[in-house]
């Protein structure tokens, strides 16, 4: 059980297609028989991540970026103490290879797959690097021979001395950066450098069934001469229209335990994700269809020696608006429904605090008039549990 900050999140999204599957279509699943819009937790995640950087509410060294591309940061980082570019690149190429982190093209510099990594490791990596700059030379492949993976990742950990080597595995350790802290990574050649996420982010679920939509566009030329009627592009977009159910758990005494116990910053970590997670919105198709719209709802609840608690179940029977009452108003009724059954039933409740801006009447908690004292009272219960 775990000391936990959850959120449960009710926002009605206009006409859109948020978050798209391979074939274009908005994504969804199958949830108590019938179809449901969908927009996936890699998206949300994708998009805090965004609004918090955008928005400078951590500081970039406190952040990390996913690449393939680290190389050009290594780069850019011993440049920076004097070093020449091109010999930079060999160096960095050899200093990832002895933890075995291949470079996939050494002419590119492109890592293998997608490193995340802060941008503290980066820096401490760049001035191993510069202080081992003799010891470090990149692996030559011999001319029309291709290595076996395998045996390449080898020779390129033998390559470098073991003390730089254990250096350079030293401070792969997340480099306190709090989106690494939030939602973990796996580096599969190296993992003891590994972070389990602190934070859970379940995929935003319609509470009422999918309907999907076509919208049949054209566009007009224009320079066509103007006796030359008819478009000169046309097209469909699918789209629809849902109240997404949103659900995030968040593990405080693991945010802490990744971020090296830094209280200080894990708490500013956790507002600027708090609110990243009420604000942000997903890019897609947005200049289409421009479904800029926040949450009607947002409860927040902060319990100790507790276990998570999603209540999607909630909307198992689709909700169906009526005259008098909207489709987010009856789901924000039918979630509290949930919400009071599960309280009930298997305690471990804590502290809630609820801002709702719909019509239904809300039973939960303490009620809040603006995302500034939600996210206020939340992380005042969060340090005075730090401090009990």
């Amino acid at each position: 059980m775990k000391h936990l900050i959850e959120l449960h999140i009710l926002q009605n999204f206009a006409p859109s297609n948020l978050n798209r599957d391979d074939t274009g279509s908005p994504k969804d699943a199958f949830f108590g028989g019938v179809r449901r819009g969908r927009i996936s937790s890699q998206c949300l995640k994708r998009a805090a991540r965004e609004y918090v950087r955008a928005g400078g509410l951590v500081p970039p060294e406190h952040m990390a970026r996913r690449t393939k591309r680290v190389t050009e940061e290594l780069v850019r980082a011993l440049k920076a103490r004097g070093r020449p570019e091109a010999e930079s690149l060999h160096k960095a190429v050899a200093a990832l290879g002895g933890v075995g982190l291949k470079v996939k093209d050494a002419q590119e510099g492109k890592t293998e797959y997608l490193l995340f990594l802060g941008q503290a490791e980066v820096e401490r990596v760049a001035g191993l690097i510069d202080r081992h700059w003799d010891a470090l030379n990149a692996q030559a492949e011999p001319e029309g021979e291709k290595k076996k993976a395998k045996d390449a990742k080898k020779e390129a950990r033998a390559a470098i001395p073991p003390e730089l080597k254990k250096a350079l595995e030293k401070v792969l350790d997340g480099g306190k950066a709090v989106d690494v802290a939030l939602f973990g990574r796996m580096l599969a050649d190296l993992p003891q450098a590994n972070q389990e996420a602190a934070c859970q982010v379940a995929h935003a679920l319609s509470t009422a069934a999918l309907e999907r939509e076509f919208d049949f566009y054209t566009a007009v030329d224009d320079l066509k001469p103007e006796d030359n009627a008819g478009a000169d592009m046309l097209g469909t977009v699918e789209f629809g229209s849902s109240c997404f159910y949103r659900y995030v758990a968040l593990d405080v005494a693991k945010l802490r335990e990744n971020l090296q116990g830094d209280d200080e910053l894990m708490l500013r970590g956790l507002e600027a994700f708090v609110r990243a997670m009420v604000k942000a919105k997903p890019g897609g198709k947005q200049n289409s269809f421009a479904a800029h719209n926040d949450p009607e709802y947002v409860a927040v609840t902060v319990r100790q020696d507790a276990d998570a608690r999603n209540l999607a179940n909630a909307f198992e029977k689709p909700v169906r608006p009526s005259r008098d009452q909207s489709l987010t108003e009856a789901s924000v009724e039918r979630l509290e429904a949930r919400w009071e059954k599960l309280a009930a039933a298997y305690g471990q409740n804590g502290p809630t605090f609820v801002l709702n801006l719909t019509d239904a009447q809300s039973r939960l908690g303490e009620a809040v008039e603006s995302l500034d004292e939600l996210v206020g009272r939340a992380l005042a219960e969060v340090r005075a549990g730090l401090g009990a």
